[in-house]
């Protein structure tokens, strides 16, 4: 019956008393977790939560630092650092791919990609160089730090991170690699911890650090990109002093427009280079910007001008679509469309979009498409073709008729402005567009194109064309042809049979479309001067154009309304915008349902409400000066032909006319400064209620502001004083604030730099980064630099003054020679020949003026050459002290002199001084012996020549050794040499100035001995001493016991000394039988001790053999005992690392009950 499997009990899941069970758990659960409610009543645990808290909000607090980044920020730039082979490329790979879809093949050049709605990232793999480590660690703002999981810490991370910390330690995450290389699974749990102790040791507690297992289809697995996509994605920065005080950027493209011709004729010439990149940090000066790039020098920016966005932030979306744009690598042969100063460089692979019929396609490509399918071969007849340009329009033939007064040169590209300058139709003259907004540029090629270069014989063709009115939308610049189609549909005199028609030669890119326009420019000028179009500027539209209402200027301002020529709106709410961001081309398209009653689609749709203005006379009354019954305005007729006036005046002006038009003006606006008068009126009871307001907020805040603290305050007050900033600058002009504060952090930037040296672009390889940084005023001027020093405890030797070092400090990287020194008592700086082995000592060298406070970090080379040896690169790090254009350090010359002639208190010494002049020069200077006797020096004697007399404070003596202390100021030698590796086609080769002792070494000399130099063997005469006479006369008059007994010297032989000893024959026998009897007793001795050290070599052989066999065993059984050991602590440790969490928790829970 034992063995019989009984039925268990199983409890009820359902009914009443279930219920009440349950219910009865959930309140003690409640209990338990409700922290508030059942707090602890003892004191002691509420004060110590209280501490903790406290302790806890302590920890958060950071000085305040202003943080100047714009309302759209620039990228963020992720470097990915490691060493050969740890997965960097593959890392950036899989990144890619994870935020932009996109594949690379090569990684070239900094990679922006859209990471989310409000943030891009600029990946950048940094070289195994030591100057793009540096450059690297100064423009990042988040580090992959790259760790060979299977190998451990490199050389080059250490160097790495003892780089970024002098300049400013950006954030970093630290990332495992090559785990999938361990086979047991204990051994990683435990090189995980290994390796994120020692991170943690060198970061900070709690840094992040990643796992990457194995390499799944040339990237790694998905899920941990993603884990690793979301951190980067989300974490935030703290502003670095450094970054936020001064412009940089990274440049992502690099382009020579220097004059062929001139590169022609002179190969050697420097170059004019174009870079373009985000800017980042400060605002960029507008004119006469000063730039250093690392590897390159110092130069002038000779213009600078801001570019559309390439990789614009996705607006109003809640999800990024796959089709929008969201790379951006040109370096890297990405896709994309790039915008340059005088062209738009569109480059889409065909991989990407060829013999994909079922994929439905934007405008812009299927245009593209239908150009690239080409019926023809090379040479081929083109005349049966023809050509659909725009949407519904007709279709282009091709012109057979040949005709050789077309274009020989290529279009220089302009911008049609609305008042017309006759210096835009001429081909010669060079138009500056570097300056354009994709808000203020609406108008392109095409549309000059379609307006002013058109054949007569297809006028109508060119309405139609006229009539679809596109926005060309690329990248996020807006070419609108409607812009151009304002400009010459508004003026009804504009014939189109006076463009004479001729179609291009060969040459032409056009299709055929002639450029003969140009003999009618008279006419052309004068119907676009009738047109009566202005740029609708705020202030013109507020001080000058007096016509419009304040609701109109804000209307107009904002977009709602266009400035017809007329004074009437142009109302733009019916016209809807077809957002197609997968699209190269954004269409306009107007309602159906309320232009339906218009049959000509080419004019513009009507307003009705806006027609409604007109219907009150005041309104009409203020249209009689725009309105003209002959051909032109008698002011433009003057101004077209100026000849006119000089006929009939000469050189005298008609007052009278001007005052006659004055009261007409004055009285057809009388009316309308009525109505401005009451809204002024309103306006200003308005502004009187808001600065009411404004006051008792303000009081309230001063009363708030008391209660903070001091850091909330200082937040405060930083917040308040960039709001005052933002507010100041928001009501200028776009020119004005670039003019007054200079091209402002986030937007894409065109640099140009007419001096760049021709090894830039010779030797130019975009995986090395180029950092353009901008220098302030001050830091263009030279002097000496005062840092605190301290030699890296890693280095192997200790550095010597005026050995040359490569600094890195700021933006530069210079190699100068450094003076070392120490403060003694803060009286005098005393030179150091060698830097102390684990302290910080005084350093001073000549080079570029930088801002106390700033951290450096000193090399002894910048070469491959150190990689090969092994040696840890980095020789110092300090900070900067003080800046100044000289220094005061001194160093100690002693000087020895013997004395020849000695007196009571006065001697005469020698072998100090050459001359007379030397001693004068150190008269009363203070001297010293050996014994500690102080003197000084009085005067110098006329022979021998170098000779002085000296006074002391006691008699001194022959034998004394006399010293005189002084100091010599010695001064740095003003040497800097700006390190110039991007010049170089190997960018790891730079060496600059050497060591003495690697020229010695090159060159096969050997060290000099000089004699001074050598230690020698101190030869010491011994000294006589005199003996002590006593007079006879006071030793007559001793006392007896006092008196000297001086025993006379022998002079003759005593009796003993001269009697011979002669044995007899028994004592010569007995003495015989004593030396052989000892002989024989000495040599037993003898081979006895032979023997008994033969035993004990032997056994001494033996005990070693068994001490070896015991220390081997010993050295076992310690290995398992410590074994046994780590394994108890480990348990332990996470034994009490848990008890710890729980305390925490528990804690906290306390915590909450008590607050």
């Amino acid at each position: 019956m034992d063995s019989e499997n009984k039925k268990k009990h199983r409890p009820r899941q359902s009914g009443s008393k279930v219920a009440k069970k349950k219910a009865k758990k959930q309140e003690k659960s409640s209990q338990k977790n409700n922290v508030k409610a059942f707090v602890s009543r003892s004191w002691r645990k509420s004060s110590v939560l209280e501490r903790r808290s406290a302790d806890v909000i302590q920890k958060k607090l950071h000085i305040p630092v202003v943080d100047r980044t714009p309302d759209v920020a620039p990228p963020i730039i992720v470097a990915v650092v490691g060493p050969p082979g740890t997965g960097k490329t593959t890392l950036i790979k899989s990144l890619v791919r994870k935020f932009s879809k996109h594949t690379l093949n090569e990684i070239n050049g900094p990679i922006t990609c859209v990471s989310g709605k409000r943030r891009r990232l600029t990946f950048i793999e940094c070289p195994n160089d030591l100057n793009s480590m540096i450059d690297i660690a100064k423009v990042s703002d988040l580090i992959l730090l790259l760790i060979d999981g299977n190998f451990g810490f490199e050389m080059e991370t250490m160097e790495f991170l003892n780089i970024l910390i002098p300049h400013g330690f950006p954030k970093i995450m630290g990332i495992l690699t090559h785990l999938d290389l361990f086979k047991k699974p204990e051994a990683l749990k435990m090189a995980k911890k290994r390796l994120k102790r020692r991170f943690w040791t060198e970061i900070y507690q709690g840094a992040k650090l990643f796992y990457l297992s194995g390499v799944i289809n040339g990237r790694y697995p998905d899920r941990e990109i993603l884990n690793l996509a979301r951190f980067i994605s989300v974490i935030k920065f703290r502003p670095l002093i450094w970054k936020s005080s001064h412009p940089y950027l990274l440049a992502d493209r690099m382009e020579d427009i220097t004059d062929p011709q001139k590169i022609h004729e002179n190969p050697f010439c420097d170059r004019i280079v174009v870079l373009y990149g985000y800017l980042k940090g400060t605002s960029f000066p507008a004119t006469n910007g000063r730039i250093h790039i690392p590897g390159v020098g110092d130069l002038s920016v000779s213009e600078i001008s801001s570019l559309p966005d390439p990789c614009p932030l996705v607006e109003k979306t809640r999800t990024l679509g796959e089709r929008q744009k969201l790379i951006y690598a040109p370096m890297s042969d990405v896709g994309g469309v790039m915008f340059d100063k005088d062209a738009v460089y569109i480059d889409i692979p065909t991989n990407d979009f060829s013999k994909k019929d079922t994929e439905e396609c934007g405008i812009g490509e299927k245009m593209i498409i239908e150009l690239q399918k080409s019926n023809h071969d090379l040479g081929e007849d083109f005349s049966k073709d023809d050509l659909q340009i725009f949407h519904n329009g007709k279709r282009i033939k091709h012109d057979s008729s040949d005709n050789n007064s077309g274009r020989k040169q290529m279009r220089n590209p302009n911008i049609i402005n609305d008042e017309f300058d006759p210096k835009n139709f001429q081909d010669n003259d060079v138009k500056d567009m570097d300056e354009f907004d994709s808000e203020e540029y609406k108008g392109s090629d095409d549309d000059v194109e379609s307006n002013a270069d058109s054949d007569s014989s297809d006028a109508s063709e060119i309405k139609d064309q006229m009539s679809q009115n596109m926005d060309f939308k690329l990248n996020g610049v807006e070419f609108n042809e409607d812009h151009a189609l304002r400009k010459t549909n508004g003026d009804a005199s504009l014939d189109f049979s006076d463009l004479k028609s001729s179609s291009d030669d060969s040459d032409n890119e056009y299709f055929g479309i002639s450029s003969t326009w140009k003999g009618n420019i008279e006419k052309i000028s004068e119907n676009m001067f009738n047109s009566g179009k202005k740029n609708s500027d705020l202030g013109d539209l507020i001080y000058i154009k007096m016509e419009y209402t304040p609701k109109q200027v804000v209307d107009i301002w904002e977009g709602v309304a266009l400035p017809n020529s007329n004074g009437q709106d142009l109302a733009l709410k019916n016209a809807k915008l077809v957002d197609d961001s997968d699209d190269l081309l954004r269409v306009i398209r107007f309602d159906k349902d309320e232009n339906q009653d218009f049959f000509e689609r080419s004019k513009p749709p009507v307003n009705i409400s806006a027609l409604k203005f007109w219907e009150r006379e005041e309104n009409l009354e203020a249209l009689k000066t725009r309105f003209i019954t002959g051909s032109l305005l008698d002011n433009n007729i003057n101004d077209l032909h100026p000849d006119i006036d000089e006929d009939l005046y000469g050189d005298f002006t008609d007052l009278e006319n001007d005052q006659e038009n004055k009261n007409e003006l004055a009285f057809s606006n009388d009316k309308m400064n009525e109505d401005f008068q009451k809204e002024r009126e309103i306006n200003l009871k308005k502004k009187e209620l808001a600065i009411r307001f404004k006051e008792e907020d303000n009081t309230k805040d001063s009363d708030s502001d008391e209660k903070l603290d001091w850091y909330q305050q200082q937040k405060l007050k930083i917040s308040k004083q960039l709001e005052i900033n933002r507010q100041e600058y928001e009501g200028l002009e776009l020119s004005d604030r670039i003019r007054i504060e200079g091209y402002r952090a986030g937007l894409y930037v065109r640099l140009l730099v007419s001096n760049m040296p021709c090894e830039f672009v010779k030797n130019f390889d975009p995986k090395f980064p180029i950092v353009v940084g901008g220098l302030l005023s001050s830091e263009e001027q030279f002097g000496f630099l005062k840092v605190r020093i301290k030699k890296h405890r890693w280095h192997k030797k200790i550095l010597k003054t005026n050995d040359p070092l490569v600094f890195s400090i700021g933006w530069r990287r210079f190699q100068s020679l450094p003076l070392y020194y120490t403060s003694d008592s803060r009286v005098r700086n005393r030179m150091l020949k060698y830097t102390p082995e684990h302290m910080h000592c005084f350093a001073a060298f000549y080079g570029p003026l930088t801002n106390p406070n700033t951290g450096f970090v000193a090399v002894q080379s910048v070469s491959a050459d150190f990689i090969e040896s092994g040696i840890f690169r980095i020789a110092a790090t300090g900070v900067i002290l003080d800046n100044d254009q000289s220094t005061e350090i001194v160093k100690k010359l002693k000087l020895v002199g013997v004395p020849y002639k000695i007196y009571k208190n006065t001697a005469f010494i020698k072998d100090m001084f050459n001359s007379s002049l030397e001693v004068a020069k150190f008269e009363g200077a203070s001297i010293r012996t050996v014994s500690g006797i102080r003197g000084q020096i009085k005067k110098a004697l006329t022979k021998p020549e170098g000779y002085c007399r000296c006074a002391f404070e006691d008699k001194i003596l022959m034998s004394d050794i006399v010293f005189l202390r002084a100091w010599y100021p010695v001064k740095p030698k003003k040497y800097y040499n700006p390190v110039t590796s991007l010049l170089m086609e190997d960018k790891s080769s730079w060496k600059g100035m050497r060591l003495v002792r690697e020229i010695r070494k090159d060159l096969n000399i050997k060290t000099p001995l000089p004699i001074n130099s050598q230690y020698r063997k101190i030869e010491r005469p011994s000294r006589h001493f005199n003996p002590l006479r006593v007079p006879k006369t006071l030793a007559a008059s001793l006392p007896y016991a006092s008196k000297q007994r001086n025993m006379k010297p022998q002079r003759k032989k005593t009796y003993l000394q001269k009697r011979a000893v002669i044995l007899n024959p028994e004592e010569r026998k007995v003495r015989d039988l004593m030396h052989k009897l000892m002989t024989l007793r000495n040599e037993k001795i003898k081979k006895r001790k032979e023997k008994q050290e033969e035993r004990r070599e032997s056994f001494r052989k033996k005990m070693a053999k068994e001490d070896l066999i015991k220390k081997e065993k010993e050295k076992a059984r310690g290995k398992l005992v410590f074994k046994k050991e780590e394994i108890k602590r480990l348990k332990s440790e996470k034994k009490g690392f848990n008890m710890k969490t729980k305390k925490r928790k528990r804690d906290v829970s306390n915590h909450d009950m008590l607050s």
